[in-house]
């Protein structure tokens, strides 16, 4: 797989992301109640848990994936530097965030689930690409010395 390929998957799952984040921002802000099978979308939402310094959870997630996705349209290092500072963060602080549904609210959410999957493929993906960028690898590419034979 490309860098290309791989920078519009990036910025496909955090634009997929942005999509659960800005749901649960507008079902916070009154647009309506979440749909959730577990139950526990309305628990969880109404923690203490779900803001940060009086910032919802969901708007600093929305805030994250919109600059990973928006770091994807640059093919620079220091973008993808970026890219993977976010990503990483956002993995952990969302990990913890599980870790406090399952062991202190005794709630799931749904929508929290979903994007934890997602800032998981991201963070996947950028890292991927990291490591690609730095050893200079693509899938796309012979290998050094290697010549092409025609058949």
């Amino acid at each position: 797989m490309s860098l290309r390929v791989l920078r519009v998957g990036v910025a496909a799952a955090a634009l997929a992301g942005a999509g659960v984040t800005g749901y649960l921002l507008s079902a916070r802000w009154g647009a309506g109640e979440l749909v959730c099978r577990t139950g526990g979308c309305e628990t969880v939402q109404a923690s203490g848990y779900a803001e940060v310094l009086g910032i919802p959870v969901a708007a600093l997630g929305l805030a994250t994936y919109a600059a990973i996705a928006f770091l994807m349209l640059f093919a620079s290092p220091k973008a993808l530097a970026a890219a993977v500072s976010l990503a990483l963060a956002a993995c952990l602080f969302s990990a913890y965030l599980l870790v406090v549904q399952a062991a202190v609210i005794g709630e799931l959410c749904d929508w929290c689930l979903v994007n934890d999957a997602l800032v998981s493929v991201v963070a996947a993906l950028v890292l991927v690409m990291a490591w690609r960028s730095a050893t200079g690898s693509a899938a796309t590419s012979a290998p050094r010395g290697a010549t092409h034979v025609p058949g």
